[in-house]
């Protein structure tokens, strides 16, 4: 028992204190990973830099000063300048999804959406749907009108049509059922992630997917291609077979792969 004791806390407590702050860390770099907030936290760190030579080597006493009351503010700064990470990350946190275990049916609504786009990308119509996972999306669901149909693709279609005053909102899929159309969403605060062929639908799509663990996908009225956005990042050009593949994966398997693994988002 002493020897436990001894294994435990000289080497054991140690070793798993470190796995858990690398995870930490590799969580944190994960979810900064392409946003602005990686640019900004280089900054910080040199600011870091600077600051201890200031203090420790050249022992500049009004720049050591200066410096010295930024760090005091530092963590009401980086809680303002992080904010949607942080949320994204709390959000992710809150949802639980890892306690979802029971397998769900084949999604058969699957395939009337994908047969609804390719009739719309046709068309060269703009589309925007959207297929709520872990994270609710009430509050987006409430800036547009309730529908709680069942997704058929004459009804998605006819959603987009030019002439329904809802065309230019998003719809909103639940557990297989159409809940809401016409339906607002943040834009994208990383425009940089965004084409010159890209529209106010790529960057809404875009801004969702960013705090949200939703799918979105985007059918251009310019230009007829289809896009998917998912977990702060857009594909362009995305194959509606293999979309359709791709959402099977995601909404009908219990390992919860990440949907857009084949079209080269992790």
């Amino acid at each position: 028992m002493n020897f436990v004791n001894i294994l435990w806390s000289q080497y054991l407590v140690n070793i798993i204190d470190i796995l858990i702050v690398t995870y930490i860390i590799y969580r944190i770099i994960l979810l900064l990973k392409g946003t602005r907030a990686v640019q900004i936290l280089i900054g910080i760190l040199i600011l870091l830099v600077i600051t201890f030579f200031a203090h420790d080597i050249f022992h500049f006493r009004t720049l050591s000063w200066m410096l010295e009351n930024f760090w005091l503010a530092a963590v009401v700064i980086i809680a303002v300048v992080f904010q949607p990470e942080i949320r994204y990350a709390l959000v992710q946190l809150g949802s639980q999804h890892w306690t979802k275990i029971i397998s769900m049916p084949e999604p058969s609504y699957i395939n009337e959406v994908i047969e609804a786009i390719k009739e719309i990308s046709e068309r060269k119509g703009g589309a925007l749907i959207v297929f709520e996972k872990d994270v609710g999306l009430k509050e987006y669901i409430e800036t547009g009108t309730t529908v709680n149909a069942a997704i058929s693709r004459d009804l998605i279609v006819s959603l987009f049509n030019k002439e329904s005053p809802l065309h230019d909102g998003a719809v909103i899929i639940r557990d297989g059922m159409l809940v809401a159309a016409g339906c607002v969403l943040p834009l994208s605060s990383s425009e940089s992630k965004l084409s010159k062929t890209f529209g106010t639908r790529h960057s809404a799509g875009l801004g969702l997917s960013e705090i949200t663990d939703a799918i979105v996908i985007i059918v251009s009225e310019e230009t007829a291609k289809v896009s998917a956005a998912v977990n702060g990042k857009i594909t362009g050009n995305v194959d509606p077979d293999q979309l359709r593949l791709n959402l099977m994966d995601s909404f009908w398997k219990t390992s919860r792969k990440s949907v857009f693994s084949r079209i080269g988002l992790k």
